[in-house]
């Protein structure tokens, strides 16, 4: 096993804690993250080489057991959202049959972006260990912009987006509570 090789792990209580592979820190623990970390990176680099899209990796775990390793199939679907960690989660929803899973954990071989963040959030999965930090994602060309924003460090002018809050738009009906068709 690499010693450089590090690890963030997200718990569900949102406190970030860093394991790495010095022996003694965390021995048993460490080597089922770093063998889930693993074939996360591996899918990135299945992906890759397929020209699906970036080199990005995630695999859905339940009970050590690997539910979903799915990588990022942006270019494949023509989808900008398909990215590692939210195919993941859509493969693990219908291989599960449900939209909660907080009782599995995610490995991805990088940091989620916000939207992968949110999906992972919206999941319920509760523990997220990532290998690579957000930085070496920008590194070699990949776009942060909504990390910005969300950190307050950019302008929404960038994105050249035009933004506009419309006043006076009412629904017919509660989106949150209304399950069928509104009239």
């Amino acid at each position: 096993m690499d010693e450089t090789v590090e690890m963030k792990v997200l718990e569900s209580d949102n406190t970030i804690s860093v394991a790495s592979t010095f022996p003694g820190h965390q021995e048993e623990v460490q080597d089922r993250d770093y063998h889930f970390l693993s074939l996360a990176v591996e899918e990135a680099y299945n992906g890759v080489n397929c020209g699906h899209g970036g080199p990005f990796g995630a695999v859905v775990v339940l009970n050590d057991g690997i539910v979903v390793s799915c990588h990022n199939m942006v270019l494949e679907y023509t989808d900008p959202t398909a990215h590692a960690e939210v195919t993941a989660v859509r493969e693990a929803c219908k291989k599960l049959g449900r939209l909660e899973l907080s009782d599995c954990e995610m490995y991805a071989s990088c940091e989620p972006c916000p939207m992968c963040f949110g999906a992972i959030h919206l999941a319920r999965i509760k523990r997220l260990v990532y290998g690579a930090q957000a930085e070496a994602a920008i590194a070699i060309g990949f776009d942060d912009f909504i990390a910005d924003v969300i950190r307050g460090t950019a302008q929404y002018q960038k994105a050249n987006l035009e933004i506009k809050r419309a006043d006076g738009v009412s629904l017919n009906c509660n989106p949150v509570s209304c399950c069928v068709k509104c009239p």
